[in-house]
């Protein structure tokens, strides 16, 4: 019996043992490797002044005492924690004291993978600064420096040596000089925005070479010569926006490439002439946005081809002759602003079936003849609907119910209305009316047209 217990006993103490032995000799190291918790340090020093890092977070990747606005991860091969993600700016992540400066340590961080920094730069100027001595081999596969008024100076060609680089978001900045040829060497990018900031000089046609790209914003910028027809070499490409610069020439005829775009805008360039032959290649194209722009051609028939088109806006850019009445295809239209043009004739009935329309302004134009819509679809649209600055137009009184989008009722002596026949007395000055309304039409669309280009 002795012997039995004795023996039983044993065995339970070691069978208990045995697990904790085992499971305190596998357990991964609580620190980071000292250089890179040194860097880590150095990177919060520059940037953030929240309280004390190296006291409060000794260990910043600990489970339980790690600090907002990082990521680890473990890597069994060296049995450490290493930070893969930083955020600054935003709470609950770190913010960033007066004097923060950009802290170039973070490429040295051998694992990080993603940077983002917001409203942090305000106050002292800093630039955007890569150390000589960068690896090689640096992970990093997301650089976003965002609404950073302080984040000045040009854009470093050394980003080209990021090899891993997927997104460079450094947008809301105030950025100088020319975008660096050496960018679209990173064949591995998928987005790219360096919109509002004050970059200048052409687009580079090395823009062809990112085969992968999907997202291109390089919108309110000071931007100038042509869009590149390597555009058409982009194949992924999904959303393209150069809106807001002083791009001139034409659309390249390549841009009907583009198979796979969803979002277009051009708006507020100095582009002109015909539209490409080919853009009725754009059949996933959902939004087109090319206001303000001096074309000083008829509506493109093509359009009315584009079937998953929700919103158009061409106004603003003298386009003269009629609206296409394919216009009326475009079922799933939801916005379409053509204002301030050179429009003439009736506006297309088969706009009256657009039922998926919420916003249509097509005032300051000199279209004619009898509104073509319903009560009820009037009432839908309500303020919504802007047809005013056409002379010639007029409601049916059937279909007014005090709806007001800007005309008055056909056959209504108190309007402006042309439909009904003129009495001797009353022509003269309904006349001189006219005349007054086509001048001031006329020289609101050349004075919004060209008011940039004056004053530029």
């Amino acid at each position: 019996m002795f012997y039995s217990f004795s023996f039983t006993l044993q065995l339970l103490l070691t069978l208990i043992s045995f697990p904790l032995f085992s499971t305190t000799k596998n357990l991964p190291s609580k620190n980071m490797e000292p250089f890179e918790l040194e860097t880590l340090f150095k990177i919060m020093e520059a940037l953030s002044s929240d309280q004390d890092w190296r006291i409060s977070y000794p260990n910043p990747c600990q489970p339980g005492s790690s600090w907002p606005g990082i990521e680890c991860k473990f890597t069994p091969t060296d049995n450490h924690f290493h930070v893969t993600r930083l955020d600054f700016g935003t709470p609950p992540n770190p913010s960033c004291h007066k004097s923060a400066t950009f802290p170039s340590q973070i490429f040295h961080l051998p694992n990080l993978e993603s940077i983002f920094i917001f409203q942090c730069f305000t106050q002292n100027p800093t630039t955007i600064s890569l150390p000589p001595n960068m690896p090689l081999t640096s992970p990093l596969q997301q650089l976003s420096l965002r609404s950073n008024s302080a984040l000045v100076g040009k854009i470093p060609p050394q980003i080209s040596s990021l090899k891993s680089l997927q997104i460079i978001t450094l947008s809301q900045n105030r950025l100088t000089g020319q975008i660096p040829v050496e960018i679209f060497t990173l064949t591995y990018l998928v987005h790219i925005d360096l919109s509002y900031n004050t970059l200048t000089g052409t687009i580079p046609i090395e823009l062809g070479h990112l085969e992968k790209l999907v997202g291109l914003d390089l919108s309110y910028n000071n931007l100038t010569g042509p869009i590149p027809s390597t555009i058409g070499e982009v194949k992924a490409l999904q959303k393209l926006d150069l809106s807001s610069n002083s791009l001139s020439g034409k659309i390249p005829d390549t841009i009907g490439k583009l198979h796979s775009l969803v979002f277009l805008a051009l708006s507020n360039n100095r582009l002109h002439g015909n539209f490409p032959g080919g853009l009725t290649g754009l059949q996933n194209l959902q939004y087109f946005l090319m206001d303000d722009n001096p074309m000083f051609v008829p509506l493109p028939l093509e359009f009315g081809q584009l079937k998953k088109l929700q919103e158009l806006r061409l106004s603003n850019s003298g386009y003269s002759g009629t609206i296409p009445s394919a216009y009326s295809q475009l079922t799933n239209l939801s916005s379409i602003s053509l204002q301030n043009n050179r429009l003439s004739g009736q506006i297309p009935t088969g706009f009256a079936n657009l039922s998926r329309v919420y916003h249509m302004n097509l005032s300051w134009n000199f279209l004619d003849g009898v509104v073509p819509f319903n009560s009820s679809f009037l009432k839908r649209l309500g303020r919504n609907l802007d047809l005013s600055g056409n002379p010639g137009l007029c409601l049916s009184p059937s279909d007014v119910n005090g709806v007001n989008v800007g005309v008055g009722v056909c056959g209504n002596s108190k309007t402006s209305s042309l439909m009904k026949p003129l009495k001797k007395s009353g022509a003269p000055l309904l006349q001189c009316s006219f005349n007054l309304l086509y001048l001031v039409n006329v020289a609101l669309v050349f004075l919004t047209l060209h008011c940039r280009l004056c004053f530029s």
